[in-house]
């Protein structure tokens, strides 16, 4: 049977089913560019939209801000993983790889029994580490350099046996550190000035710096303001809480000591270090403490030396020595620094001078007992020599030996000569700039995600697994600093942060970290458990970031999500608010972020437990 629909109808209807099509797709265009123009009632909306979008990364429900005073500690009521017990409290000050109890079993000689001697594993707390009744979030910036809360460092003994040197003073509720020292009660301004009509510390050629038995670290902190960066260390001793002192302060320190193990820091890192009557017995043992030194200071580095045996003639009665001994023990020390092609530039009053030699070419007096130069960065628990420690060749006797380095600021961005001549396995100039991009993005991002990053809440940082030290370069303010953690299995990058004119440490994230409790205000880990899967107890790592992050303070770890799972599960019950965030590239990157606040809690006692019922 034939058809009875008219095929010339179906002609006639296609155009016009074109057209329809054609003016709505015109229709619409036109209205989108309309309201996009912002001219549409729809642009509020699509305002609100983007700026949604545009701040998604804020995370509303996790607060930042300190909240001490009225925050109560809930105890999760369907914990989702194990709960992690406080500590006694007893343990507030707990430094695991410092405590006397066990340093007291090892030898005194060559002060062994004061360097790092960690616990074994089934003798490591599994617990969280009280902040002492009254703790309170440290001052900011600068005031902090002069005033600490006596509630969070509760040690008066420095008052007493200080008091004559201006160290600290107690005053209220409050120390004030007056900013004297030992060889300078005067305050360390006036010391300061002296070294400077000497060593060129206001045109930016010294940047890093080392105190090398800091006390509380005035030296230090006294040269911040003149853009210089040290590293001050002092070991747990009878001087109570030095160190804590100094970093509650605002200012870098960590517990150690010029022992018999090599200082964790590279080859040719400062451009400048200090002993301010530190009592290190520089000509003993071969002179193996003053070569130690020279390891770490960079050619045309500075040593200043005030205190014995410098200004002997007026001061043998007090140090209770012969002038023989004390003019004996000089002589041998201005040898022994000629050897190490160190030149003398100044002596007047308490302080003494020297300066490294740009290269080995031009010194007078070359020792014959040097180091493996190839094993100059293997320190950690490395035992000291009695060597000099080569430096690289060069080609005229004008040439810095390993390298020159511009001034700071400009040192800070740019190529480390260690990456221009080729010395960081797999990191060319090229790939150090775009690694610096990347961290400018990254740090971006946290700021987005943490509002007060870069403000004066955050002052002392800590980068756990810093690389070339782009996080700690893309934040630098005088507002803050940052610790440069370099694992020891992990590659050698320390060398690099120094010539960027940064500060860091080596050290190994399987024991503690050569800090007192509460002495850091944000954490950065980036790729850190990843690297250590397999290595060490993922869980050891957290509770040592627990131990050493101050109440209130941020943690950001960058890593792959299966890592962060596992670490996310671990922190559910360590009393920190956690939350994962998305790479900035989107949620399809593998690499997340998780972002915490470490909650407020103090230690209590039965007899506080009991007044509370």
């Amino acid at each position: 049977m034939g058809s009875k629909t008219n095929p010339s109808g179906h002609r006639a209807r296609r155009p016009l089913s074109i057209f329809a099509v054609l003016g709505l797709c015109c229709f619409f265009y036109l209205l989108g560019a309309w309201q996009r123009s912002g001219s549409g009632k729809g642009d509020n909306l699509a305002l609100k939209v983007n700026k949604l979008m545009t701040d998604c990364t804020v995370l509303p429900n996790l607060s930042f801000e300190s909240h001490h005073n009225d925050v109560e500690i809930v105890e999760p009521s369907e914990p989702k993983a194990k709960v992690f017990k406080p500590c006694d409290v007893k343990y507030r000050d707990y430094t695991p790889c410092q405590e006397q109890d066990r340093a007291m079993t090892f030898p005194r000689e060559n002060m062994i029994y004061r360097e790092r001697h960690c616990p074994a594993e089934e003798e490591k707390l599994r617990c969280l580490i009280p902040a002492p009744k009254g703790y309170t979030t440290p001052f900011p910036w600068p005031k902090s350099r002069d005033y600490a809360y006596y509630a969070n460092v509760p040690y008066k003994s420095l008052t007493v046996e200080k008091a004559v040197q201006n160290w600290v003073q107690f005053q209220g509720n409050v120390f004030k550190f007056p900013g004297g020292g030992t060889m300078f009660p005067q305050g360390a301004d006036a010391y300061i000035d002296e070294l400077a009509s000497v060593i060129p510390i206001a045109d930016g050629s010294v940047r890093t710096a080392l105190d090398t038995g800091c006390g509380v670290a005035s030296w230090g902190a006294y040269l911040l303001k003149r853009n210089v960066l040290a590293m001050s260390f002092a070991p747990k001793d009878n001087h109570e809480a030095q160190v804590q002192f100094a970093l509650e302060r605002g200012v870098p320190a960590v517990i150690g000591v010029l022992g018999s193990i090599r200082l964790p820091y590279p080859s040719r890192a400062f451009d400048m270090a200090q002993c301010s009557r530190c009592l290190i017995p520089w000509t003993s043992n071969e002179g193996e403490y003053l070569m130690e030194v020279d390891r770490v200071l960079r050619p045309g580095g500075y040593w200043i030396l005030s205190g014995p045996p410098i200004n002997w003639k007026t001061y043998y009665q007090t140090w209770k020595r012969s002038k023989e001994d004390l003019k004996a023990e000089q002589t041998k020390l201005e040898e022994l620094a000629e050897s190490l092609c160190w030149e003398k530039k100044y002596e007047k009053g308490d302080i003494a001078i020297w300066r490294k030699k740009i290269n080995a070419e031009s010194c007078k007096r070359k020792s014959s007992n040097l180091c493996d130069l190839a094993n100059a960065d293997d320190v950690w628990y490395q035992k000291m020599e009695a060597c000099k420690t080569p430096l690289p060749e060069v080609t005229n006797k004008n040439e810095v030996a390993g390298g020159e380095l511009k001034k700071f600021p400009a040192r800070l961005f740019a190529v480390p000569p260690r990456i221009a001549q080729g010395n960081v396995p797999g990191v060319t100039a090229k790939s150090y700039q775009e690694d610096n991009k990347l961290w400018k993005k990254h740090v971006n991002s946290y700021k987005r995600i943490n509002q007060l990053i870069g403000t004066t809440r955050y002052r002392n940082l800590m980068d756990m697994n810093a690389g070339l030290g782009g996080f700690a370069a893309a934040l630098d303010s005088p507002k803050s600093w940052v610790m440069n953690v370099v694992p020891t299995i992990a590659e050698n990058t320390l060398g690099v942060v120094y010539e960027r004119g940064l500060i860091g440490i080596y050290h190994d994230w399987c024991e503690g970290f050569s800090t007192y409790p509460r002495t850091y205000d944000l954490i950065h880990a980036n790729g850190l458990f990843s690297l250590y899967r397999g290595k060490c107890n993922l869980e050891d790592i957290l509770l040592e970031m627990d131990r050493i992050l101050r109440p209130e303070g941020a943690i950001i770890i960058r890593d792959e999500v299966d890592v962060l799972n596992k670490v996310k599960k671990i922190v559910g019950g360590m009393r920190w608010e956690a939350k994962m965030v998305d790479h900035e590239d989107g949620p399809l990157v593998p690499e997340k972020i998780l972002v915490a606040v470490k909650e407020y809690w103090v230690a209590t006692t039965k007899k506080d437990s009991s007044n509370e019922e």
